[in-house]
């Protein structure tokens, strides 16, 4: 075998291993692409639940307090999104549920015999349940996003990212500043 073959057939060897390298990063980040979207539809899902369980406490509210509840039912349908796509959508819903949540408790304060209620108490423990589903749904798409991005960021896969116009995503963050702070307990108890 002369020099030239041997050259050749090297060279051939390693455009083969690019182009399959190509083809496996290629089909990783697609995987991840749609591990990320699908992450985002669970959430978008979740947020509906919530928003019908939120509906039905303002519904169960009615029987006692009927302005009340048809003010909130009516905010509910303005500021209810379809689908959400991106982490500042999630981020708006969140808060627009927690506002109408917080207005709910106010009217279930002012009205000792809603209070007492069982319906009430149940439906309102649907909506928790749903908070924690999205909670969980939150954290499986920050998962997603931090591998799809680590692929994205990272040397060689970057490369392959780049040319197939595969870009960072954006993580879905504390929406409540609030929650961001810890307490020191014995602060707060004067201890």
């Amino acid at each position: 075998m002369t020099l030239l073959a041997i050259v050749l057939i090297v060279l051939i060897a390693f455009i083969g291993i690019v182009v399959l390298y190509i083809i496996s990063t290629q089909r990783k980040l697609v995987n991840l692409d749609e591990m990320c979207r699908n992450a985002m539809s669970q959430i978008s899902v979740q947020l509906n639940s919530r928003w019908d369980a939120v509906t039905d406490l303002a519904k169960t509210a009615m029987r006692y307090a009927q302005h009340e509840s048809e003010t909130i039912i009516k905010t509910i349908g303005e500021r209810r999104m379809g689908t959400v796509t991106n982490a500042q959508q999630v981020g708006n819903q969140q808060n627009a549920i927690n506002d109408i949540m917080s207005k709910l408790m106010v009217v279930r304060e002012a009205y000792p015999e809603l209070k007492a209620n069982d319906m009430f108490e149940k439906v309102q423990n649907g909506t928790i349940q749903y908070e924690e589903n999205v909670r969980m749904s939150r954290m499986v798409y920050n998962d997603c996003v931090t591998k799809i991005n680590r692929m994205v960021r990272q040397w060689p896969s970057s490369f392959v990212a780049g040319m197939l116009n595969f870009s960072e995503r954006e993580y879905l963050e504390v929406d409540d500043p609030m929650k961001k702070q810890h307490h020191d307990l014995n602060d707060i108890y004067g201890k």
